[in-house]
């Protein structure tokens, strides 16, 4: 499965302060873009230490007519993609997607559960809006280090009123993932974006509570890894060639692009149909998905290819295929 974009030549219209350290940009483009669905995003050329790279960014439901806004939140030890967000000002030039979605409401559940930690509000918010105007059911739970570091409370507010949980850590609030899932009904779905550590353990207390799932639906954020974006090499087991993998691209897709057979999916480290055995590597591993347990990545024998990378460095990999 591959989604086909288009790159556009985009300007900043608009920059505004949001919270405490997270900001919100909106982008008119040469073409109008479309409407989209909620949990759309779209990627954004960034100046990094390395060169540059992309990010994605959840696109938010509140933009004008015909343009795109997103959130982001300025990181403390930030490689470059959030630093050079925050350098951006009205009139800027910038090249952005159009929009495109990955994290689809399915639209078929009785009951609807959302949960957002931190700036992984952005999809959530646009979810939480879409599904309260269609009269839907839900629930959402929403975590952050504190009221002030956490988005869209007063639009939420509006619109879900006592179906909102607010949990900020500094009151010491915490989500109770495992109560909230029991009140879900058994047909229902839940829909979670936030830090590795939380989407973990909402994966856990879903399959503790023997829910099925197909009805847990991640985001991942494509940049949570460990180690900064920078070039690396893979062999690949059968085919005689090496390749190599820019900082802006991913292991997946420089596989494809040189000819390599590949069978993938999400293309967000969450379904594990593109995770290839690594046969050596002189660097460690960088691990961005949450398909894999914590034993199988301190073993360093697979790895997704969508997201996941290597800190640097050579690796030879074996993919299960061969070329014909």
């Amino acid at each position: 499965m591959k989604n086909d974009v288009t790159w556009l030549d985009a300007r900043v219209t608009r920059v505004d302060d949001i919270a405490e350290g997270i900001r919100r940009f909106e982008f008119a483009a040469p073409i109008v873009l479309a409407a989209f669905d909620p949990g759309s995003h779209i990627a954004i050329r960034v100046a990094i230490e390395n060169g540059h790279a992309l990010r994605t960014y959840s696109c938010l439901p509140d933009a004008a007519p015909g343009h795109v806004a997103v959130a982001v939140k300025l990181h403390p030890h930030s490689r470059g993609g959030s630093r050079f967000m925050f350098t951006l000002k009205p009139g800027d030039a910038v090249r952005i997607t159009t929009p495109e979605n990955r994290f689809d409401l399915s639209w078929r559940a009785t009951d609807y559960l959302l949960m957002a930690g931190g700036i992984g509000v952005t999809p959530i918010y646009g979810m939480a809006l879409a599904l309260k105007a269609r009269g839907a059911k839900l629930r959402m739970a929403y975590g952050g280090q504190s009221l002030g570091a956490m988005p869209f409370l007063e639009p939420l507010r509006a619109a879900l009123g006592d179906d909102l949980s607010i949990h900020p850590q500094d009151q010491g609030s915490m989500v109770d993932m495992a109560g909230e899932i029991a009140r879900l009904a058994l047909d229902g779905e839940l829909y979670i974006c936030g830090p590795l550590p939380m989407l973990e353990a909402a994966k856990k207390a879903w399959t503790a509570a023997g829910r099925p799932i197909s009805r847990l639906r991640f985001e991942v954020f494509g940049d949570t890894g460990r180690f900064t974006e920078t070039p690396f090499q893979v062999a690949v087991k059968g085919y005689d060639l090496t390749v190599t993998v820019p900082p802006d691209q991913s292991l997946l897709d420089a596989l494809m692009e040189a000819g390599v057979a590949m069978i993938h999916d999400c293309k967000r480290g969450e379904c594990g149909l593109c995770a290839v055995e690594v046969l050596d590597h002189d660097q460690p591993i960088d691990h961005r998905d949450v398909f894999l347990g914590e034993e199988e990545k301190h073993e360093g024998k697979r790895m997704c290819a969508c997201v996941s990378r290597i800190a640097g460095g050579h690796a030879v990999i074996d993919t299960g295929y061969r070329p014909v």
